[in-house]
């Protein structure tokens, strides 16, 4: 089967600036993501990884460089045309779960839905489905302070993934989680990668990095080095 390439970025640079330093967060970064892939980023905090995530997410724009996501160039996108492009097609899962504390677990997990507009009965069937896939359906009426950490990150995935994205992106997904919630939350990650999701996980872990197809290693906001299983492809 043809291989599609789902990410490709060339020659990615970002600098933050303040009135007396400036600081490159990427440096002219080459990179790809194969449609179907699990890849893991790794490297030091500061080296970047995060300001690559937001990037590939449509969340910041490069200085320099080419960014394609799913074919389609996104350079001299404003904001509205990132937002529109993201919509359905992309999913975030944060360290801090990023859950919004006043709804309920159903409503944090409808909220992509809403964006979409997709119809109430619609809305109802596709949330009931994905949390109970994700376990955490008898949870739905509580509120995110009510859940500990494991479940807060399993509706955070929840909602990542209930408008079928092409694209989940990770940060450090299992960075606030104990070893046993880190590894459910990893189970989770890998089956949705299996059914066809596309992975993007930046993780400080290299036991979880492992489960990737590849690690990409990067160190002072370049790409250091690429380690492939070579057992990977696409079904």
């Amino acid at each position: 089967m043809k291989t599609i390439i789902m990410i490709r970025a060339v020659n990615l640079s970002k600098i933050f600036r303040t009135e007396t330093i400036q600081t490159s967060a990427l440096k002219e970064v080459n990179f790809s993501v194969e449609q179907g892939e699990f890849v893991a980023v790794m490297g030091p905090s500061g080296c970047g990884k995060s300001t690559l995530l937001n990037i590939l997410g449509l969340l910041d724009h490069p200085d320099s460089g080419e960014y394609y996501f799913d074919g389609t160039p996104t350079a001299g996108m404003n904001e509205q045309g990132r937002t529109r492009m993201r919509k359905g097609k992309i999913g975030f899962v944060f360290q801090s779960f990023n859950l919004i504390d006043e709804l309920t677990v159903y409503q944090n997990v409808e909220l992509p839905l809403l964006a979409l507009r997709v119809k109430l009965s619609e809305r109802k069937e596709m949330v009931t489905a994905v949390l109970d896939k994700m376990q955490i359906n008898h949870r739905r009426d509580h509120f995110p302070q009510q859940l500990s950490g494991g479940q807060q990150q399993r509706v955070a995935i929840a909602r990542a993934v209930v408008a079928n994205p092409k694209l989940i992106l990770a940060d450090e997904p299992t960075g606030n989680l104990d070893s046993a919630n880190g590894e459910q939350v990893m189970q989770l990650i890998e089956e949705l990668n299996t059914a066809g999701t596309t992975i993007v996980m930046v993780t400080h872990s290299e036991m979880h990095a492992a489960r990737a197809h590849r690690m990409v290693n990067l160190l002072d906001g370049q790409v250091l080095i690429e380690r492939r299983d070579h057992h990977f492809h696409i079904a």
